[in-house]
Formats: C-alpha cells, sequence, structure tokens
C-alpha cells in the first residue's frame, strides 16, 4: 500500500496508464536582429491561438461542472495578459535575441522555479498553472501535437507526475475511472475539478512511491484514506469491489429519502435547502430533496464575460429560479466578489490582506449602480416565487442602513418605470464576521432573517486563512470560541423574533447537526451532496438530545473535547440506526 493525499473521494479499480511527462528540451535557437519583428509575430499569434483555446475549453466544461468550477481558466487567461510574465518574456527576445520558443520556455522555467522554492503550497500549484499555459504556448510556437489518452473505449486510472487543469478538462470522464500524482494538493485547481467532476483523486505520492507504476498495472486507489494498491492480491481486490459497491448502494439508499420530511423524531422540522451558484446545480439539487435555495452565489452571472451583466439578463435568471422552484424560497445573495474572486474586467488594487479589503457588500456601497442594477433584477424577480434578498459581509448597522437605502430607491425607480415587484420583498444578512455576532442584536432590528456564513466567521473567529496549507490544522469549525459566536447569533435571532439559517460548509458536516438541532436553528442550506446524509441523521435523532448535549458542549475548554462529545453522540445514533429502529416519516 502506498500513502498520498486524499484529494477526491470515492474508489477506483482498473488499470493504470501512465501519462508521459511534457518535458521540453530546446537548443539555444539564435536570430537575426531583423527577425525580431517576426518573432514576435509568432509570439503574439501563439498567444492569441492560446486564448482562443483556453475559452473553448472554458465553455466546455461549464456545460460540464458549472461555471465556478470553470473559472479555474480564467487564472490561466490571466497569465497570457500579465505584463510580468509577457516583458520576461519579451525581453529575452529582443535582449539576447533568442526565438520566441526558447524565451517562452526560459520564462516559464524562471517563474516555476522561483514559485517552487516558495514556502507555500499555494503558490506551488500556481507554478502548475503557469507550466500548464506555458506548454500549450510552446506547442503551438513548435507546432507540436497534444499527448493523447488511450483511444480505446477500455476505462483506465491515470498516473501522472501532475495533471493540468487543461488536461483535466479535455479527459473523458466516463472512461477516467481515478487519477493518482506524485506531485500535487488538496487546494490545487486540478483536485478542485475532480471533486466537482467526482472522481476518485490520490496526489502527493512521489515521497513514498518505492516502485515505478507502469501501463496496464493493475491499482486500486481509495480517495477517502489516500491509499494507492499497486498489482493487489485477487482477495484484496474482491473486498475493495465489495467496499465500491457498498458505496454504491448507499447512494441508492439514501436517494429513498428525498420525498421524507426533515424532522426529527421528537418533532422539530428543520428546512433544508440547497447552496447553488448555476441553474445546473439547481437540477442536481432537486432531485436530492433540497426545499428550495438558502443560497443563490451571484457571482457566477459577473464573471466569465468581459463586463457587468445588465438587468435584464439577470432578471431572466433570477425569474427562472424562482419559477423552477414553484413556490419554495430562494435566497438571492447580491454580488460579493473580492478576497478569492475576482472579475478580469473590475480590476482591484492589489492589497495585503485582500479578504479583509475591498470586497462584497463593500464594493456593492461604493458602486451604487452596479449594485442598484442588480437590486432591480432581483426586485422584478420577485413576483414570479418566493425571492428574497441577502447582503453579505456585514459589519454594520450603518452598512445595512446603507444597503436598504439603495433598495429603497431601486424600488422607485421600477415604480416610475411602471415594473412590477414584490413590495414586501423580505431583506436578512450574511452573520460571518466577529462584528456581525456582536451586534447581532442591533442587526436583527433592522432585517428579516440571518443567514450563518460558517466558512468566513470560523476563518475571522479564528484568524486562520484555510487555503495556508501551513495554518489549515488551525482551521477548526468546532472550536469552543466559534460555538459560543454560533449561540450569541442565534439567541440573537430569537430573542428578536426572525428565522436563523446556517448556509456555511459547517451546515453539511453531519457533526454540526446536533449542534443546530440545541440551537434550534431554523434551516441549514448546503451542497447537493450533503442533503440526504445530514437528512438521515436528521430523521433518526431527537431534538431534546441534543438540547442536552448542547449543554455539554459549552462546557468544553478544547476543540478535541468537543469533537469527542459529537462524535460519541454520531456512534450512539449510528448503532440504534444498525439496530433495526427506523427513522422518519413522510
Amino acid at each position: 500500500m502506498i500513502q498520498g493525499i486524499g484529494a477526491s473521494s470515492g474508489i477506483a479499480i482498473g488499470k493504470a496508464f501512465v501519462l508521459p511527462n511534457w518535458e521540453w528540451d530546446l537548443p539555444e535557437q539564435r536570430i537575426d536582429v531583423s527577425d525580431l519583428a517576426q518573432e514576435f509575430d509568432r509570439l503574439y499569434e501563439g498567444i492569441r491561438t492560446s486564448k482562443f483555446e483556453i475559452e473553448q475549453i472554458k465553455g466546455e466544461l461549464r456545460e460540464v461542472v458549472g461555471t465556478e468550477e470553470s473559472q479555474i481558466f480564467d487564472a490561466h487567461l490571466a497569465i497570457l495578459d500579465d505584463p510580468v510574465f509577457m516583458n520576461e518574456v519579451q525581453g529575452i527576445i529582443q535582449r539576447q535575441y533568442k526565438a520566441a520558443e526558447v524565451a517562452v520556455k526560459e520564462a516559464i522555467d524562471h517563474f516555476v522555479t522561483m514559485f517552487d522554492l516558495l514556502d507555500d503550497d499555494y503558490m506551488k500549484e500556481r507554478a502548475l498553472d503557469i507550466k500548464d499555459v506555458g506548454n500549450r504556448l510552446l506547442k503551438h510556437l513548435l507546432g507540436a501535437p497534444e499527448i493523447k489518452l488511450p483511444s480505446d473505449t477500455q476505462p483506465f486510472i491515470l498516473v501522472a507526475k501532475e495533471v493540468s487543469p487543461s488536461q483535466f478538462a479535455n479527459m473523458n470522464t466516463q472512461r477516467v475511472l481515478g487519477i493518482i500524482t506524485m506531485a500535487g494538493s488538496t487546494t490545487s485547481h486540478s483536485a478542485i475539478m475532480a471533486r466537482a467532476l467526482g472522481v476518485p483523486l490520490v496526489v502527493g505520492l512521489e515521497a513514498n512511491m518505492e516502485e515505478h507504476v507502469i501501463t496496464g498495472d493493475l491499482l486500486i486507489i481509495d480517495g477517502d484514506r489516500g491509499e494507492v494498491l499497486l498489482n493487489p492480491a485477487e482477495t484484496i481486490v474482491n473486498q475493495y469491489e465489495q467496499l465500491q459497491q457498498a458505496q454504491q448502494d448507499e447512494k441508492l439508499r439514501l436517494r429513498q429519502l428525498a420525498d421524507l420530511h426533515a424532522v426529527t423524531l421528537d418533532g422539530k422540522l428543520i428546512r433544508l435547502s440547497a447552496n447553488i451558484s448555476s441553474l445546473k446545480e439547481l437540477e442536481v439539487a432537486l432531485p436530492s430533496g433540497a426545499l428550495g435555495v438558502g443560497l443563490f452565489r451571484t457571482e457566477f452571472l459577473y464573471m466569465d464575460r468581459h463586463d457587468f451583466p445588465g438587468e435584464e439578463e439577470q432578471f431572466e435568471v433570477y425569474r427562472t429560479v424562482a419559477e423552477r422552484l414553484e413556490g419554495q424560497t430562494v435566497i438571492v445573495r447580491t454580488l460579493d466578489i473580492g478576497g478569492d474572486k475576482q472579475l478580469d474586467y473590475f480590476p482591484i488594487p492589489e492589497e495585503e490582506n485582500p479578504f479583509l479589503g475591498y470586497r462584497a457588500i463593500r464594493i456593492s456601497l461604493d458602486r451604487k449602480e452596479l449594485f442598484k442594477t442588480q437590486l432591480r433584477a432581483i426586485l422584478r424577480a420577485s413576483c414570479y416565487g418566493n425571492v428574497k434578498l441577502m447582503y453579505p459581509l456585514i459589519t454594520s448597522v450603518e452598512e445595512v442602513r446603507a444597503a436598504q437605502a439603495l433598495l429603497v430607491e431601486a424600488k422607485e425607480e421600477l415604480r416610475q418605470a411602471g415594473r412590477d415587484y414584490n413590495p414586501h420583498l423580505e431583506v436578512g444578512i450574511m452573520i460571518e464576521v466577529p462584528a456581525a455576532v456582536c451586534i447581532a442584536d442591533l442587526l436583527a432590528d433592522e432585517v428579516d432573517f440571518f443567514s450563518i456564513g460558517t466558512n468566513d466567521l470560523v476563518q475571522f473567529t479564528l484568524a486562520v486563512d484555510r487555503m495556508n496549507e501551513t495554518i489549515a490544522h488551525l482551521y477548526e469549525p468546532f472550536h469552543p470560541a466559534v460555538l459560543r459566536m454560533l449561540k450569541t447569533t442565534v439567541e440573537a435571532a430569537k430573542r428578536k423574533g426572525i428565522p436563523v439559517g446556517v448556509c456555511g460548509e459547517l451546515a453539511g458536516d453531519v457533526r454540526a447537526l446536533p449542534i443546530w438541532l440545541g440551537l434550534d436553528v431554523d434551516s441549514l442550506s448546503m451542497s447537493a451532496h450533503s442533503l440526504l446524509q445530514v437528512k438521515e441523521r436528521l430523521l433518526c435523532t431527537k431534538q431534546q438530545d441534543s438540547h442536552v448535549l448542547l449543554q455539554q458542549l459549552m462546557e468544553c475548554r478544547t476543540s478535541a473535547e468537543l469533537l469527542d462529545k459529537l462524535n460519541e453522540f454520531k456512534s450512539q445514533i449510528d448503532e440504534q440506526r444498525s439496530s433495526g429502529k427506523v427513522c422518519g416519516s413522510k
């Protein structure tokens, strides 16, 4: 058994196909000064062709995995437009009289080496993006063919030093059973895409490889445990085949819960809804029993384009979602860009701390006309279903009032234009920073509902960037400080008589369910693949037991103590379920 890092869950069993490394060995080609213009023309034509290909890949990938994952290729386009990268290439051509392909290769090597030397896994992964873009450009300059996967129809497990996003995008996932790579991390673009496509992936194997994998070897990969078995015995294969079948059976079993009400054994009903960023994701969520959309991330409308979307375009999308939900709630979050979400056509000046900088509601309140365009579109869509509005990253009463004032202006503009809208549109806010928690009682007087965004709330409470691999272990959602933040927020909402939901990743973590039941939250919104697991847990739990557990959790002094109690509670529920007790009702 070879131990790596599980980057995308699932089990795959099949023959290996080893992807050759794409390494370029270019001779030192010198050019005459009279040929400089021709080399620059070749370079610019290669860039244009590369951009065209990348745009095509983005469009095709968007149909498969959705807009959010396809935006990975925005980073590739940005590299081809990056003045630092291009100045390096142009300088080598102009000052050293080297051919365009040699200049590109040297520039790639320079930046990749520089990034690889940094003690930061995120930057090391960006080095792969540079190699991917550079190889694409070199391919066009040299007229070289792409390395292709096997042309026969037999499924296989892909083995590579690393897999670039471009190679991922060109894969037929019906044939790629799973992937193992020698390098890589769980935060790489390839890992993100593997999870979106449902392809098991194990990365970071190089240090533990005692023998090379060759094409045709039989492999078993376990994306949950991060394990790879090379040419295992038939008995081992049989064991994993049974485990694989059990996973598939489990998915089918959970599917039978889709139409059940999400109610505890003692009658507590919680609305389970979906987080979406596109219409495609909505179509995945509804068959899993999602009761509406608890978080519609509108950023996808603004990305993968060259300018801001207009009111009419946004209105059509919001209306389509509202109509498709047939009366179920859709909570539309206003534009939340900045931090790790950038728009090519709306450059934000480089910031020391972008997550604490110019982003989300701060941009909306600064760009008032841009904000009102979106508000008008949401207001118009509110006539076609149960639409609610939500502001992100609120830190003060002043921000809420400023946003509400612009909403009043948007309503008046629609009234004057003779456009219909719901004058009683409900408005809520995201609780995702400690400042909002501390004044939750004041904020509750200003809005109709709260939605707790646990991703940012944990990050800001603990001062931990979870994308930083060096300190990722400190990102602890079950920290006692986080639990107190949650309790303060929910209690403030309850005292003021407004509903409170949760829409961060913690909403879909079954271990956290007794916390939400103990706090008496009204709704949970999560990714579609978590809905049925959470529902099953809910159907087998008593809220009263969760109240008792919550009191115990509040006395815990460490994350480990808190997690031990949650895991013990989870084990008790599992034992009851395995003993044959029936859970749930229509």
